[in-house]
């Protein structure tokens, strides 16, 4: 192309921005959040957020800009915080003040779910995209038609992890079950997915961190792993703290799973296929952090509201809505698949990494797990037994 002929649709683009009709993605996070808490974001531990959720978005968008450019499409980010959930009103206040129709949610579960309640009277119809967040609930009896979910359920995560258990023919597991009432809820979806896919959980047996003498053999990893018949040893710990134990320190030398280990994750930094080194490294140059799942949540999101602003320029964000959750619209999330958001819950399918500390093993849904429809459907909540049905 000669150089009279850059310049031409070099001119043609900027002439293209500065008529562009502008859509502004809102951000709302919590102040003093306890999951970026300094210690916490410095241990790194599998599955926990490192960077807030506006990072990940501005990348997505950022990666977009030249489709939206030329198609006279631009996109702002408008952030707010709130101090707890009273602030809320405040915040959809000044969310409203700037047209924002679609909205990122970089909260805590129990502000999300207050959000995804005022937000329809505060902004009318609008998008809230849960990008951290792997809460079964908000997929269920908790689900909204306007909320979708770029980041993978728990039952997503723990079908992922037994799958490939049970390829390697790990069929027999002692589970460790900590105390939190988070805990309860993994131990809840290792057992449903064990059901689901032929694992049996031969033994289950409580965990805590203590300082009292008296519970000091509930934080004993040689006394709770002294299990024989187990092949492997998973741990149901939401918080990390004592997961990151129990490798290299049973009883019987086992494989660990669940919370250290290997590990099922949304996205992994390592991750060395499908153009995701590339991403990666955009992620490490804007931020300085490494890309952990909620940020690739955060990524896609970014991805969907743009692609959704190509299908549909002049659409509402109800025509937006519509067009991805009815599958209208698939997305490149650099995992090796089309990917695209479930009718019935709104949760985006996806393949989720099977990960250890240094590296990605392999990718679920596993080869020979066969579905009717749709393999990546063989993770998390099917239609048929999901308690959400907001289909449109």
């Amino acid at each position: 192309m000669s150089a009279h002929r850059w310049l031409m649709v070099g001119l043609g683009l900027v002439a293209a921005s500065a008529q562009a009709s502008t859509t502004v993605v809102g951000v709302v996070s919590l102040d003093g959040d306890p999951r970026y808490a300094p210690r916490r974001v410095e241990r790194a531990y599998p599955g926990h957020p490192m960077s807030r959720a506006a990072e990940g978005l501005r990348l997505g968008l950022a990666d977009s800009e030249y489709e939206l450019r030329t198609n006279g499409l631009a996109v702002d980010i408008k952030r707010v915080s709130v101090n707890d959930a009273a602030d809320l009103p405040r915040a959809l206040q000044e969310l409203k003040a700037a047209k924002v129709g679609h909205v990122v949610a970089d909260l805590p579960a129990p502000l999300l779910s207050a959000l995804v309640q005022q937000a329809p009277a505060a902004l009318g119809p609008n998008v809230v995209y849960n990008t951290a967040l792997d809460d079964d609930a908000l997929r269920g009896a908790q689900c909204a038609r306007h909320l979708l979910h770029t980041y993978p359920s728990r039952a997503m995560l723990s079908d992922a992890l037994v799958q490939y258990l049970v390829a390697q023919r790990w069929t027999n597991a002692l589970a460790l079950n900590g105390p939190e009432p988070a805990d309860a809820l993994q131990s809840q979806a290792l057992a449903r997915a064990a059901k689901r896919f032929g694992l049996k959980l031969i033994e289950q047996k409580p965990f805590k961190l203590s300082g009292d003498p008296r519970e000091r053999d509930l934080g004993n990893v040689r006394l709770l792993t002294a299990q024989r018949n187990a092949d492997v040893v998973v741990v149901n710990d939401a918080h990390g703290e004592f997961a990151r134990t129990v490798p290299y320190a049973t009883n019987v030398p086992r494989p660990v799973a669940g919370a250290a280990g290997l590990s099922a994750l949304a996205w992994h930094t390592q991750f060395e296929r499908f153009g995701a080194p590339q991403l990666t490294r955009r992620f490490w140059r804007q931020s300085t952090q490494p890309m952990v799942g909620q940020d690739w949540a955060a990524w896609i999101a970014g991805r969907a509201i743009a692609a959704a602003l190509l299908a549909q320029p002049k659409g509402t964000p109800a025509d937006h809505l519509k067009a991805l959750r009815s599958g209208s619209i698939t997305l490149d999330g650099f995992k090796g698949k089309q990917l695209s958001f479930r009718s019935w819950d709104g949760q985006l399918r996806q393949p989720v990494c099977l990960t250890h500390p240094r590296g990605v093993v392999t990718m679920a849904p596993m080869e020979g797990v066969l579905h009717p429809t749709e393999p990546m459907d063989t993770l998390g909540m099917e239609a048929k037994e999901s308690p959400c049905q907001q289909r449109l």
